[in-house]
């Protein structure tokens, strides 16, 4: 078979495959055809500094020698083993896990994505609480499989619906100041939203659990205040609910702590996550879960499980990952260059009249446009997004591909989330080019 051109790749993949949430007609990928530190290469050999970590999970960069070693030396040593089986890859994962999960998580079940972890985590909140209902909260991204699109918030639920709306999950308001759900001007609210959640749980009548992105992804890089995670900690202890801490894309040093739930000392009941875990060189997620809910399963039959949990190819890269992040120091890192990119982002705020607000932590940031300050009215709603319109966010960071950088926009905001081997001069590129290209956005905003 002869060679494909790069053309050829692009034009099979389009026409063959599925782009992911997206209309198909004028769907062009970008082909691929490497990548190495913080840049991906595409068919022609044109580099670009990758600050999104393409879909915020490749923490490591690319190219990191001893997670590709890894994965190789797990091939060839034991391929495949059924999950009924004791692998030394398992036990070592699970052991270096005890050292930088939060405190009091001890019994792990691995699957290959976050959404299969997040199903895990409702089936073992429900085998262990007796109870059914799950609230979750509105802008939130939970996964794309029955129960945790039944759990998602944001609008990819509804194409799914009635039928996506499964049974036994309620949602919550978010704890997003910026445009506060409940109407309130400022985060000395006596966390109202988090009490909104006590009021759900008083007037259902059998509450399972809470599920929180404890910094929410996707949707906006939504850092709650300072208060809200211990209210939310008190509240589910008082109630016997359980808190599931969803890490998926705040774990793994992206906030400057190894998990964001860190930042404000709270030990969930269920930790979910996955991307970080192998800088997404592989597909594992895992769910962790207290003593507490170990315990019951001792004696009590654990109903869940599937072909490829803890499989071996998954689980050694996720020990290099590891011990790749502590040996170069990337979660003290993170911490560091996070000041450095957020004051940049700031700067970038006091330039552009299209920047409403810049939140985050480490090298976790939202940049989200708006066209009028005063109102914080954004460029483009979902509905927009469903409709075909071309949003203004993605024809910005169309600009900033055709200059050499990948952003991710969604609706009317950027997430930037480079690898934690950053440089402060790729921050300063990437900035730049924000820098460069957000005058787009000032031109139709309202000043008046």
């Amino acid at each position: 078979m002869a060679e494909l051109t790069s053309q050829e790749v692009v034009d099979l993949t389009r026409t063959l495959n599925y782009g992911t949430w997206r209309f198909q007609k004028g769907w062009m990928p970008m082909h691929v055809v490497d990548a190495e530190g913080c840049e991906i290469i595409d068919g022609d050999g044109k580099r670009y500094l990758d600050f999104s970590s393409q879909l915020m999970c490749s923490n490591l960069g690319h190219k990191n020698a001893a997670v590709i070693a890894a994965i190789a030396e797990q091939a060839q040593q034991l391929a495949y083993a059924m999950p009924g089986y004791a692998t030394t890859a398992r036990a070592e994962l699970s052991q270096l896990l005890l050292e930088v999960l939060p405190q009091g998580l001890n019994k792990f079940f691995f699957t290959t994505s976050g959404t299969e972890a997040n199903e895990a985590a409702f089936k073992i909140a429900r085998m262990y609480t007796g109870k059914n209902k799950i609230i979750a909260r509105y802008r939130s991204y939970h996964g794309s499989t029955s129960g945790s699109i039944a759990a998602t918030g944001d609008p990819r639920r509804w194409a799914m619906e009635p039928a996506g709306k499964l049974p036994g999950v309620i949602f919550a308001p978010e704890a997003f100041c910026y445009r506060c759900p409940l109407g309130h001007a400022a985060a000395n609210c006596g966390n109202a939203c988090a009490n909104y959640i006590e009021h759900m749980i008083v007037n259902e009548s059998d509450v399972a659990a809470v599920i929180v992105e404890p910094i929410v992804g996707t949707n906006g890089v939504i850092v709650p205040p300072e208060g809200y995670m211990p209210r939310l900690r008190e509240i589910c202890t008082k109630h016997n609910v359980l808190l599931i801490a969803d890490e998926v894309m705040s774990g793994w040093g992206r906030t400057g702590k190894w998990f964001a739930m860190e930042h404000w000392g709270v030990a969930p009941d269920i930790l979910v996550t996955a991307k970080g875990i192998t800088s997404a060189y592989v597909p594992l997620g895992l769910c962790a879960t207290n003593e507490k809910i170990a315990a019951y399963f001792d004696d009590h039959y654990f109903s869940h499980g599937h072909t490829y949990e803890a499989h071996p190819i998954t689980l050694k890269p996720a020990v290099a990952t590891i011990k790749e992040m502590q040996r170069l120091g990337l979660v003290e890192r993170s911490a560091e260059l996070g000041l450095y990119l957020g004051e940049k982002l700031r700067e970038l705020q006091t330039r552009h009249v299209c920047v409403g607000e810049v939140r985050g932590k480490g090298l976790f940031w939202a940049l989200d446009l708006v066209k009028n300050r005063a109102t914080k009215e954004p460029f483009a709603t979902y509905a927009d997004k469903v409709s075909g319109k071309a949003l203004l966010v993605d024809q910005i960071a169309g600009k900033c591909v055709a200059d050499g950088m990948t952003v991710q926009s969604w609706v009317s905001h950027f997430v930037i989330a480079p690898p934690l081997i950053v440089s402060k001069e790729q921050i300063d590129f990437g900035v730049a080019l924000l820098d460069k290209h957000l005058a787009m956005a000032d031109e139709q905003c309202v000043t008046s």
